[in-house]
């Protein structure tokens, strides 16, 4: 907590112990202007803060806890709880109501941790549970923010029972198709976390917010072992993939503000393709090179990444992270965003250009919890009736044994099925290497196109020349024998269509290659999106039945 120094108007900053002018850290959101220690803010800063001025109705008076125990520790339950009214003017550690935020109007529950510690009983659980059925009930989005030391022993197994109350109310919510944020800001602890505040599409935190299940000092007195600095700081979640954002207060509103907007975006009647090259599908158009120069120029570190083509392709784009059960994995990024006004789901691999960022971003090469989260993302587009699309850039999944360890064959193999049947059109583009499996785990949709200077193998032609020819020196032999180029895979029809690069590649004009490929996606997804889910899926369904059976062109045939 901050100190005041008995200076009238000055706090010391619990961080960085530096003394601030009151006044200037309200202006400044309450967030140290030396360190950016977020401070505690009450419920009624926060929602000013977040909502558009004058827009929030509370629809939680008179939701309050009883004393069903008849408690005692100290002093009886029902003291506690007025002292807490008195000293917060709240009816409980919790409150919802409704409101916008930049005119998107929204559910919103929020915790007062001045309130008991914004311990959950009764009452609070009934307030998330009211606030998720009035969401599920107006077809409005929720957000839950929480603030919370756990559940409220005053109440015993009621307390606990909220638990499940407000994790079935939000599991309806989420089968109806209901988008639910959850903001955690410090502290969220105990029961809370472990229910509704862990449960949200979207997870997203302040820097440095405390959140976890047990608290610090239950768990350093159990394993008898010191935590290492930063435990259970949201920066920690975030690492371990929990978490999707971690932002700053000033960029709170913007942030939320963005993934309502994707949701409430009305689909454009038609879309502009742009001034982009039109995708190529005749092999005979398509100029001819050796496979093995084919396979350098997808190779080339400097072409566009992922993460760029967000930047040309899509407004708005936020970047989600995590697989939400042990790693936020650098090698797989996505997020929604909107292309020419329709909201899609962008996901994709991401190498990198320079050395340091190749080794962060494992060159490319996926572990099990990209997988997993590029599948969270997806699941995350299906319920949202987002089409998705995928730009496969991967030398393959990553062989290590931790990767093996932790189920990659498992992951891939989950990533394959469900694209099979995700009931939204989905478009794969190939922008560079297409290695293997671990290409294929983004590679099933409606539509699958390269870039003309990409590959896509079942192996490297490396590893098929040292398995075959017993040398690797032999790749580029490999490289021809495996038909791996645009022009055999488009006759092959494993490819619909070749998105055309510019000059010597893609990484000599990234902005044409983007404007050729928002051609391609455009012109595939107006296709797609008038067809029925039914003949969509039976169509993606066939559209690799083909491959094996006597419909399969042959090359040279």
């Amino acid at each position: 907590m901050a100190r005041s120094s008995g200076g009238g108007g000055w706090l010391k900053c619990p961080s960085c112990e530096e003394f601030l002018y009151e006044r200037r850290l309200q202006r400044n959101l309450r967030v140290c202007t030396s360190c950016g220690h977020h401070f505690r803010i009450s419920v009624a800063e926060r929602l000013g803060q977040l909502l558009d001025e004058g827009s929030w109705e509370e629809l939680s008076k008179g939701i309050r806890s009883v004393d069903v125990l008849s408690f005692t520790d100290s002093k009886p339950y029902t003291e506690r709880l007025e002292a807490s009214r008195s000293k917060t003017g709240r009816d409980d550690a919790a409150a919802y109501g409704v409101g916008r935020i930049d005119d998107h109007p929204l559910v919103v529950a929020i915790m007062d941790f001045a309130f008991m510690g914004g311990s959950m009983g009764a009452a609070v659980g009934e307030v998330v549970t009211r606030a998720a059925e009035h969401a599920l009930e107006t077809g409005l989005p929720l957000l839950l923010i929480t603030a919370s030391g756990g559940a409220r022993m005053q109440e015993g197994a009621i307390s606990l029972m909220q638990m499940a109350k407000t994790s079935a109310a939000l599991a309806r919510l989420d089968d109806a198709g209901g988008l639910c944020i959850c903001l955690l800001t410090d502290p969220t602890y105990g029961g809370v976390t472990a229910s509704y505040a862990m449960l949200g599409d979207i997870l997203i935190a302040e820097p440095s917010a405390m959140v976890g299940f047990a608290g610090p000092r239950v768990i350093e007195q159990t394993i008898r072992q010191a935590l290492p600095d930063g435990f259970q700081t949201s920066e920690f979640l975030a690492d371990h993939g929990m978490l999707d954002l971690v932002t700053t207060r000033e960029n709170l509103r913007r942030e939320i503000a963005k993934l309502l907007g994707h949701v409430a975006a009305e689909p454009p009647a038609a879309m502009d393709p742009g001034p982009g090259s039109p995708a190529i599908t005749d092999p005979a158009r398509l100029p001819t090179r050796p496979a093995w120069e084919t396979v350098q120029a997808a190779r080339n570190q400097d072409r566009p990444t992922t993460l760029e083509y967000a930047g040309f392709l899509l407004e708005d784009f936020t970047e989600l992270l995590g697989d939400r059960l042990f790693a936020q994995n650098e090698s797989v990024v996505g997020g929604p965003g909107l292309l020419d006004g329709l909201p899609v789901v962008l996901i994709g691999h991401q190498k990198g250009h320079s050395t340091s960022e190749l080794v962060r971003r494992n060159f490319g090469m996926p572990d099990p919890e990209g997988y997993r989260k590029a599948l969270r993302l997806m699941s995350y587009a299906a319920k949202l009736h987002m089409p998705i699309i995928t730009l496969v850039d991967t030398p393959g999944a990553f062989p290590g044994l931790e990767a093996e360890e932790r189920g990659q064959a498992v992951a891939i193999a989950r990533n394959i099925l469900e694209m099979s049947r995700l009931p939204v059109p989905i478009v794969v583009v190939v922008t560079g290497e297409g290695g293997s499996g671990g290409a294929l785990a983004l590679g099933v949709g409606d539509r699958v196109m390269m870039l003309q200077n990409a590959y896509y193998s079942v192996i490297s032609p490396e590893g098929c020349s040292a398995i075959l020819w017993n040398n690797a020196a032999d790749a580029p032999k490999a490289a021809e024998a495996l038909r791996l180029d645009a022009p055999s895979l488009l006759q092959l029809k494993v490819m619909d269509a070749v998105v055309p690069e510019p000059g010597e590649g893609a990484h000599t004009d990234p902005a044409t290659t983007a404007e050729n490929l928002k051609h391609a996606l455009v012109t595939s997804l107006e296709e797609l999106r008038a067809m029925p889910t039914e003949a969509l899926l039976a169509a993606r369904y066939d559209r690799f039945r083909m491959f094996g059976t006597d419909r399969q062109p042959m090359i040279g045939a």
